[in-house]
């Protein structure tokens, strides 16, 4: 019998590799597939004026029908769309460290980081790195990693994408109601911008969603906390679906 299919989209200037630890804790249930979303990886730079719905149909073709969408930050808002807007494709949604409906001073803070990373992107790596990373266990390899992951990026392609991940959250808002597929919104205790706060905020916009903080951790739960991550989402698809 074939595994059922896993698919991890990661999150705004990364690329497929972040999710290494978790594709290897979950490659004994589940075929994982691993996309770098239009813009990242080894993709072409993202166009100005690309849109949540490019970054989403941009890997729809990897997908197959009735996989298990895990998003990770900007990765969240794609599966989100994705859940929405492709009937059939998802089996459930996994949000990993997502926004949700930003408040007006939480929409200004990512839009003064967007024009930081305008106008410094070196300043705005070492910020991401701080705000990721500043007070963990993470080894020094994944940071150095993460470090150099970022300072590759075509700058005007990453500001193009960050620009959706500003934005995308007040788009999906109203549409919320409308994804139906059992849903998991989680994120780290002490995650300063994907907040404990919206992970609420998503649980109760979903239908049918749980919510799961996981204490003393920031927002890159797929380096961070690897295993706690994968514990939490096949806890939940296995209360939702027999595999």
């Amino acid at each position: 019998m074939s595994k059922p299919a896993m698919v991890l989209l990661h999150g705004v200037g990364l690329d497929h590799t972040v999710w290494e630890q978790v594709a290897d804790l979950l490659a004994d249930r589940y075929t994982v597939i691993t996309p770098d979303l239009p813009g990242h990886g080894a993709r072409p730079p993202a166009p100005a004026g690309t849109t949540l719905a490019d970054l989403s149909e941009g890997v729809v073709g990897e997908i197959p029908p009735g996989s298990h969408l895990v998003g990770f930050s900007l990765g969240a808002l794609v599966a989100q769309y994705l859940a929405l807007h492709r009937p059939g494709l998802a089996a459930t949604l996994t949000s990993v460290s997502s926004v949700c409906r930003r408040t007006e001073a939480e929409r200004a803070a990512v839009l003064s980081r967007l024009q930081t990373a305008q106008t410094d992107f070196e300043a705005s790596t070492a910020a991401s790195i701080g705000r990721w990373y500043e007070g963990t266990e993470v080894g020094l390899e994944w940071v150095r990693r993460t470090r150099e992951m970022l300072a590759g990026n075509d700058i005007a392609s990453f500001v193009h994408c960050y620009h959706v991940f500003a934005t995308a959250d007040a788009e999906l808002a109203p549409a919320l109601g409308g994804i139906t597929v059992p849903a998991l919104a989680v994120t780290g205790g002490q995650d300063p911008g994907s907040t404990p706060e919206m992970t609420h905020r998503l649980a109760s916009a979903l239908p049918d969603c749980r919510e799961v903080i996981i204490p003393n951790a920031r927002h890159m739960l797929p380096v961070e906390r690897p295993r706690e991550l994968v514990d939490a989402i096949t806890t939940f698809i296995g209360e939702h679906v027999h595999v």
